[in-house]
């Protein structure tokens, strides 16, 4: 009979190998690895503190989506360094980028040009790259069998960052805005640094436990706990004067809610020795067999010759699964003894639903549709957030931190729902998944045309809006890629699809909402100037505001430049559609066995 104090060393290394241990710290560290989405809450202090005009603020926000989104070399190194080390390097990137900037907004250190102030924010949020590779690799590894619901939560949890950390803001009492840009510097480090030996691939069981229902039932009810409570947050912080105390109690209640998924692990410990054998027993034999059966037919899939496709009767994709392998299994026979004959070259390239590499990816038109319909949704959505502090300023709002956190709240809500909503449609009606895109870019229409017109109270409304649209993106467009082009080479169109961000934000911010921005407001101080003229007390104001930065106010500043985002969000929606039309044969075929 073991010792307490052998049981106890035995409960403790079950705990440290627990997986659902290593899932919950990756929860963590991704509910601090969103930070390019605080871009619109800083970009007030960046342009206030170094004299910046729109556009130069906006050259800032390409450069922090590129650090966001170009995450090849991450992605390269993660196949060859543990993820402690891949944790470390993020640590030091995001420590050093915004640490620096730190340094600059509070002038401790002298301002760099343009050029080299983007490269610092490229640099500092590059570093996020490394959290989100690393805690998606090790919990698809760990989890290999729940790869849905493990993507989808901890994108999810990337997406509420940014309410978190403006709420941990909230509690210090400050004023000073630059503490904020300090927070983005250390408190992703060191949380990263804290949890760098615990997050990694485990060994042991992997398949899915009749226990995993529950808990990953578990989570998602904390993940809409945190938005409904979050939200609650903001709105009594935003329209009622609270008290430090109280800011301090709420605070508290949110740090329980992230902490309280651990509970997972440590139940599932403490009843290891009795639950695990009844698990055991509920995994059925054939599983093994099964899994194994399935990575043959993983590595061996079906192979369908293009002429196949050609020549086969219209009619045959109607009759029953059996069947229909039967009258193509025969078709393709007669084409390979034709070909043997020389009768037809017969050409293996891989048909939507198969595997494909990138370079015959990018041959496709569905790619290239789908690539523009991100481009056109996204990057519209990702001016909004990255210019939210200006456009909340402009209409009259003087703190922009509830708007920053509010989107960062949908955000995470059109993560979940997207990935959800997608599924049914597919799974259920065995209808293309990009339908559920089209919606949601029709509602990012609607946002943009509400910021436009900036009518009493629509801030609320299109902020809701945009970051919902913006959220179901990225749960529906890589699952519908991975489902077109195959999972084969999905990493390498991955990140090829995350281009299309920094460059619709590049188009949208960089060249058409910053400038008309900046034209708006250059009317409005010579403006300012000539009524200035008849006062000498207002001419010496003048004189002095025009030293600093130029600044827009009213619904003028955002109002065409949202125009053409909603259009453009229509244009999107229009694209989908055509994703929708075109593939829904592909969809039919992939997921009829599911439903018979």
């Amino acid at each position: 009979m073991a010792s307490p104090a052998g049981k106890l060393g035995d409960r403790l290394r079950a705990f440290s190998t627990n997986r659902w241990l290593v899932f919950v710290a990756a929860m963590w560290l991704q509910s601090m690895a969103g930070i390019g989405y605080l871009f619109g809450t800083i970009s007030p202090v960046l342009k206030a503190a170094l004299g910046y005009n729109q556009r130069q603020v906006a050259a800032l926000g390409v450069a922090k989506d590129l650090g966001d989104c170009v995450g090849f070399l991450a992605g390269t190194l993660s196949a060859v360094l543990p993820s402690w080390a891949m944790l470390l390097i993020g640590a030091a990137q995001n420590f050093v980028g915004y640490g620096w900037l730190w340094l600059i907004v509070t002038r401790q250190a002298p301002a760099l040009p343009l050029w080299m102030m983007c490269v610092v924010i490229f640099v500092g949020t590059n570093g996020e790259t490394y959290f989100n590779t690393t805690a998606l690799v090790t919990c698809i590894q760990n989890f290999p069998k729940s790869r849905g619901p493990t993507v989808g939560i901890m994108k999810g949890f990337a997406g509420l960052s940014t309410a978190i950390l403006t709420q941990l803001y909230a509690v210090l009492h400050t004023p000073d805005h630059a503490t904020l840009v300090f927070m983005v510097a250390v408190g992703p480090s060191l949380v990263a640094i804290g949890l760098m030996f615990i997050i990694r691939p485990v060994g042991g069981h992997r398949q899915v436990r009749p226990s995993d229902k529950n808990s990953f039932l578990f989570i998602y009810t904390i993940c809409l706990l945190l938005a409904s409570y979050l939200v609650g947050v903001m709105l009594v912080q935003d329209f009622m004067q609270v008290s430090e105390d109280v800011v301090t109690f709420l605070t508290v209640i949110l740090l329980i809610l992230l902490i309280l998924p651990i509970a997972i692990p440590v139940t599932l410990t403490l009843s290891s020795n009795k639950q695990h054998a009844i698990e055991e027993s509920l995994l059925s034999e054939p599983s093994k067999g099964e899994t194994s059966t399935s990575q043959e037919k993983e590595d061996q899939p079906e192979v369908i010759l293009s002429e196949v496709e050609e020549e086969k009767p219209k009619d045959i994709d109607s009759l029953p699964p059996s069947e229909r392998r039967k009258r193509i299994a025969e078709l393709q026979n007669k084409l390979v003894q034709a070909a043997a004959r020389g009768g037809v070259r017969i050409r293996r390239q891989p048909h939507r639903g198969e595997n494909f590499t990138l370079m015959q990816a990018l041959v496709k038109a569905d790619f290239w549709l789908i690539w523009l319909s991100l481009l056109l949704g996204s990057g519209s959505g990702l001016t909004v957030i990255d210019n939210l502090g200006q456009m909340s300023q402009a209409v009259g709002f003087k703190d922009a931190h509830i708007f920053v956190s509010l989107i960062s709240i949908w955000n995470f809500l059109g993560r979940i729902g997207g990935g959800y909503f997608s599924e049914i449609i597919v799974r259920e009606h065995t209808y293309p998944r990009h339908i559920a895109l089209a919606a949601a870019q029709i509602l990012m229409a609607a946002g943009h045309f509400l910021f436009a017109m900036a009518w009493p109270g629509t801030m609320y409304i299109a902020t809701f809006l945009v970051g919902l649209g913006y959220g179901a993106h990225w749960a529906i467009v890589p699952a519908a890629v991975s489902e077109l082009f195959g999972v084969k080479h999905f990493g390498a169109m991955y990140n090829f699809l995350t281009v299309a961000n920094p460059t619709g934000s590049l188009v949208f911010s960089g060249l058409i909402a910053s400038n008309l921005y900046d034209y708006e407001a250059e009317k409005q101080a010579q403006h300012h100037q000539i009524t200035a003229l008849s006062s000498p007390r207002l001419l010496h104001s003048i004189s002095f505001l025009a030293d600093g930065p130029l600044k827009c106010e009213g619904a003028v500043c955002f109002l065409v430049s949202s125009l053409i985002m909603s259009a453009f969000c229509v244009v999107g929606a229009g694209l989908s559609l055509m994703v929708v039309h075109r593939t829904k044969r592909v969809y039919t075929h992939l997921y009829r066995s599911i439903r018979t």
